[in-house]
C-alpha cells in the first residue's frame, strides 16, 4: 500500500498516465475503426444497411477489387505517380547535394523550392486547373516561345499526356519537403571526411559515393518509402483538377466515388485494405533493396574511415619496406 508513494512508485504511475491516453486515444481512432473495416469488406452492404441485413459475400469484394475494370485501372495509374516520386527524389537529392555547400542566393532559392509544400493541396489543385486549362498560362507561355496552340494537346483531356501532368502537380508540390530533409542530413556528415577525401585525390561523385550516399542512408530510404506510398494513394490533384475524368481516377478517387457515391461500402472496404497490403509489401520490399544497397555502410571494415586508414597503414608498410 506504502509503493505509490515511494520514488520508484511515482514514476510508474506518471508512465502509465501517460501512455495509457495515447494508446486509448490510437485503440479508439485507429485500430477499431480498422477492424470494423476489415468486417466490412466480407459484406455487401451501404452506410444505412442494418447489421441484420448485412450479406454475408466472402472473398466476392477482394475479387472485384482485381476484376473490375475501374478499379484495377486506376491500381495501374499509381506507376505514373511512382516513375513521378522517383524522379522528384533524384531531383531534389542532386539540388540538395549542391545546395548543402555554400552557394550564392541559396538560401533564397531553398525557400523558394519548400514554400508549394506549405500551401493547401486543394488551392494547388484550383491553381493548376486553371494553368493547364486550354488557351490559359500554360499554352500561352508555349506560344511565346515558338509552339503552335494548334499542335499543342489537351492537357487535362489528352489521355496521352494528362495523367503526367497530374503528376508533375505533385512532384512541383513534394520536391521542396524531400530536398529539405536531404539537405538537413548531408549537412550533418562531418566536414572532416571531405578533407580528407579531397587529399586522397576523390573527385565529387567519389564523394557523394562513398561519403554523402551511405551517410544519409536513412533519410534516403524514408523519403522513398514516403514518396512511394504517397504515390499509391495519391488523392487531391486528380479530384480537384479532373475529377477523376477522362482516365484520371486513381485508386483513392475511385474508392471515394464508390463509398460515398454509389455507397457501396464492403467494396471501398476492400479496395482500403488491398491498398493496405500493397503499400506494407512495398515498404518491406524498399527497405530490403536499401539494405542490399548500402550494404557496405553498415560494414566498418568497408567505411570510408576505414578504407582510408588501411591505404595510410599500406603506405607506412611500402615506406618501411623501402628502407
Amino acid at each position: 500500500m506504502k509503493w505509490h508513494k515511494t520514488r520508484k512508485g511515482q514514476q510508474a504511475i506518471v508512465i502509465v498516465c501517460f501512455v495509457a491516453v495515447p494508446l486509448l486515444l490510437l485503440m479508439l481512432f485507429t485500430y477499431i475503426p480498422f477492424g470494423q473495416m476489415v468486417q466490412y469488406s466480407f459484406f455487401k452492404m451501404n452506410y444505412l444497411t442494418p447489421p441484420d441485413k448485412r450479406e454475408f459475400v466472402g472473398f466476392k469484394n477482394y475479387i472485384d477489387v482485381f476484376t473490375r475494370d475501374d478499379c484495377f485501372k486506376a491500381l495501374k495509374l499509381s506507376a505514373y505517380y511512382c516513375v513521378g516520386a522517383l524522379f522528384q527524389l533524384a531531383l531534389a537529392l542532386f539540388l540538395a547535394t549542391i545546395l548543402s555547400f555554400k552557394v550564392k542566393g541559396g538560401n533564397v532559392f531553398k525557400g523558394m523550392m519548400f514554400f508549394p509544400y506549405l500551401i493547401s493541396g486543394i488551392a494547388i489543385g484550383f491553381i493548376f486547373k486553371f494553368f493547364y486549362t486550354r488557351g490559359f498560362v500554360f499554352d500561352s507561355i508555349l506560344q511565346m516561345i515558338g509552339f503552335d496552340l494548334e499542335n499543342l494537346p489537351y492537357w487535362l483531356k489528352d489521355q496521352r499526356v494528362n495523367n503526367w501532368s497530374l503528376v508533375a502537380t505533385s512532384v512541383w508540390r513534394y520536391f521542396g519537403q524531400n530536398m529539405v530533409l536531404f539537405i538537413g542530413a548531408i549537412m550533418s556528415v562531418d566536414a572532416e571526411l571531405y578533407e580528407a577525401a579531397s587529399l586522397d585525390g576523390a573527385n565529387k561523385w567519389q564523394q557523394f559515393r562513398h561519403i554523402i550516399l551511405p551517410s544519409i542512408k536513412t533519410i534516403v530510404t524514408l523519403n522513398v518509402i514516403l514518396s512511394i506510398t504517397g504515390s499509391l494513394s495519391a488523392f487531391e490533384p486528380p479530384y480537384v483538377i479532373t475529377g477523376g475524368g477522362n482516365g484520371t481516377g486513381t485508386y483513392f478517387v475511385i474508392m471515394n466515388e464508390i463509398a460515398h457515391v454509389t455507397q457501396k461500402v464492403g467494396l471501398a472496404s476492400a479496395m482500403a485494405v488491398v491498398l493496405l497490403i500493397i503499400i506494407f509489401a512495398c515498404t518491406i520490399l524498399q527497405k530490403a533493396f536499401f539494405k542490399y544497397v548500402f550494404r557496405d555502410a553498415d560494414s566498418t571494415d568497408e567505411s570510408y574511415s576505414a578504407k582510408k586508414a588501411r591505404k595510410s597503414r599500406m603506405r607506412l608498410g611500402r615506406k618501411e619496406s623501402g628502407r
